[in-house]
């Protein structure tokens, strides 16, 4: 699940208009916004793709894109 908070920073940060990267993706601006709101998943090459467009790190890009809150459990 993408981390939609984090993925919106990362592009206002970036300067970078949302048509911009779904026309850099190949895909709609209303196909991106589904991406971006978790109604449907980012593809690895668009995943890719984001983070050189967005010139996101490594840690950066498996934050927004891979990480999940896990809860621990004593037992």
């Amino acid at each position: 699940m993408t981390d939609t908070e984090k993925l919106n920073d990362a592009i206002s940060k970036s300067g970078i208009k949302i048509t911009a990267i779904a026309n850099k993706l190949g895909i709609s601006r209303e196909g991106f916004y589904k991406k971006l709101n978790n109604e449907t998943e980012f593809k690895a090459s668009e995943i890719s793709a984001m983070q050189r467009i967005l010139g996101l790190t490594n840690r950066k890009r498996d934050e927004i894109f891979f990480a999940q809150k896990v809860e621990l459990k004593s037992t």
